[in-house]
């Protein structure tokens, strides 16, 4: 079997793994994928789903995202931005319209320093996550002037 370009992830998930001090076996199990399928995407010889990297990256505790990235599904910056948005949803000393917000913002300055926020960053909201659409400050009439103030 032809090796895929995925060796780089391959080795990757073996050091993760071996850092983590689990067997093979411990990992498929924990990841619910089968040993075999394990180690050819070890080897290199078979490409996951982002489905079961999300489950292998899940059993060894470390990031998803990095994860894509190494397999190519996963632009780095998308990474990034994906990263940047996940902590901000996930603080808890903010409410969800501040959150909101905040996204806005961060769009804004984006879309300002010559990134294309309403592209990249539609791809890595969570569905359902009200106020951060496509239809935000910007569609109305495209001025920070529009958004709320935070308190």
């Amino acid at each position: 079997m032809a090796s895929l370009n995925v060796g780089n992830l391959g080795e990757y998930l073996r050091e993760q793994r071996r850092t983590a001090q689990l067997s093979l076996r411990q990992l498929a199990d924990a990841a619910g994928v089968s040993n075999p399928y394990l180690s050819q995407i070890e080897r290199g010889l078979r490409k996951p789903s982002a489905e079961v990297l999300q489950q292998v990256a899940k059993a060894l505790r470390i990031s998803a995202e990095t994860l894509y990235v190494r397999a190519g599904i996963l632009d780095e910056r998308e990474r990034e931005e994906l990263e940047t948005r996940a902590v901000i949803l996930a603080d808890p000393s903010i409410n969800e319209r501040q959150k909101n917000v905040l996204l806005q913002i961060y769009d804004s300055f984006r879309k300002e320093n010559g990134f294309d926020a309403d592209e990249s960053s539609a791809a890595g909201r969570p569905e359902g996550d009200a106020g951060t659409d496509a239809g935000g400050p910007r569609a109305a009439g495209g001025s920070d002037a529009e958004t709320p103030p935070l308190n």
